[in-house]
């Protein structure tokens, strides 16, 4: 029982029904995907620029991104079948504390190792400078092993971005600028806040493409189920040409809600396996763009394991579970806040007792809910959002739309004996 039990536990938590959202499933086969590098790496645009002898390398990041390690290997594979030498680079900014260790085991979590590879993995925070962006007069900087390779492989989901919109988002260009300038370059590209991100990627990004050994890139396109649908191989100079493009239609590809508002969101678990901000705003709401669906309050229960502690994200959400607090670790959380000179998104919420008290305060600490009627949505997390639970005041306006389906009668949630929620989604 915590201090705020008793001026909560007289919100009556609504009945529930399930829903089914439906999206279009065009995900790539395992096989697919390994048909489409071996014949990419075929092509003389690609393999003429890869020479025996070459130390080639690869950039892997810290997001959740499907199909990573298959992705990943079978690059190393053709690049060693043309005679080079690949090596890989955690290209993360400032993730896993920021630290060349924290790095690494952030690879070694998505199945990424020396040993399921094949080849070494050179993890460090060293930057080198290699030039000036002019347009925005900051030095740009990147990762020193990668600026000695012999050639460069940009490898990076094409995405929207959590914090800021424009031409470039998540991508190619970011994962040059923020990846492969490690938390030194991170903290320069963020230094005049997001709403400058855009022209910032592209004018420090351009730069490393004029001064640097970059030889391909390789934008990941992800459907709805955040599954990989879409695999483009540009050479250097279309990276920044061809990216906008590619961003307008991962996009389109997205998964959202098609509900237009709620008294109370609740996110089962938050993370950077789910998105780069813990969870996606494109989705969930609760951001300073007009993005996601509008929720008067928000609660999350945990942190997921493969988010290492790092809660970045957390300040968004209005109530959090003691369960959650003990998860974050501020050594990996707080690099982040720096790094994005920002600290909003790094605040702690309120912490209830448990996943019950969690709802409950959300529903006490609202201005405008219906306390007879509250509209409640319950996500696992702002990536899995095909199935969700809605509580009875939304059925009306889920009938209304075409790409929901309610599976359910409605029913009462169910808690475990320490007050965290059975009900399964």
């Amino acid at each position: 029982m915590s201090g705020i039990t008793h001026l909560v536990e007289q919100m009556k938590i609504p009945r529930f029904v399930r829903v089914k959202q439906y999206f279009p499933h065009n995900e790539l086969s395992e096989q697919d995907i390994i048909s489409l590098i071996a014949e990419n790496f075929s092509k003389p645009e690609i393999k003429d620029k890869i020479k025996p002898g070459q130390r080639i390398c690869i950039t892997s990041g810290s997001r959740g991104v499907s199909n990573i390690a298959l992705i990943t290997k079978e690059i190393v594979k053709q690049v060693k079948a043309l005679g080079a030498e690949p090596f890989i680079i955690p290209a993360m900014g400032s993730h896993g504390g920021a630290t060349a260790e924290g790095q690494r085991g952030i690879l070694t979590s998505y199945g990424i190792t020396e040993e399921t590879m094949g080849c070494p993995i050179i993890s460090s925070m060293e930057t080198v400078k290699i030039g000036h962006a002019d347009e925005i007069d900051v030095d740009v900087q990147i990762d020193k092993n990668a600026y000695e390779a012999d050639g460069i492989i940009v490898l990076n989901r094409i995405k929207a971005h959590t914090g800021f919109k424009g031409k470039y988002e998540s991508g190619l260009m970011k994962m040059m600028t923020v990846g492969l300038g490690k938390q030194a370059g991170a903290y320069v590209a963020h230094s005049a806040g997001d709403d400058a991100m855009p022209e910032r990627l592209f004018a420090i990004g351009s730069e490393i493409i004029r001064k640097s050994n970059v030889i391909l890139g390789v934008g990941l396109m992800e459907n709805a189920f955040d599954k990989t649908y879409k695999i483009a191989f540009l050479q250097p100079e279309e990276i920044p040409v061809k990216e906008p493009e590619l961003l307008n239609e991962a996009k389109a590809a997205m998964g959202k809600i098609f509900l237009d508002a709620c008294d109370v969101l609740i996110l089962e678990k938050i993370g950077k396996n789910y998105s780069g901000g813990g969870m996606d705003p494109n989705v969930v709401g609760r951001s300073r763009l007009p993005i996601g669906i509008k929720s008067e309050r928000m609660g999350i229960f945990e942190l997921s394991e493969e988010s290492h502690g790092n809660a970045t994200g957390m300040g968004r959400a209005d109530v959090g579970t003691m369960k959650f607090f003990h998860q974050i670790s501020f050594d990996d959380t707080y690099p982040n806040a720096v790094t994005d000179h920002d600290s909003s998104v790094y605040k702690i919420p309120l912490i209830a007792e448990n996943e019950k008290e969690c709802i409950q305060t959300s529903m006490a600490i609202c201005l405008n809910m219906d306390v007879n009627n509250p509209r409640i949505i319950i996500l696992k997390n702002s990536l899995e959002i095909e199935d969700m639970l809605i509580s009875e005041a939304l059925i009306p306006e889920a009938k209304t739309r075409e790409q929901l389906t309610i599976t359910s009668e409605p029913f009462e949630l169910e808690f475990d004996s320490e007050g965290n929620l059975a009900t399964q989604i």
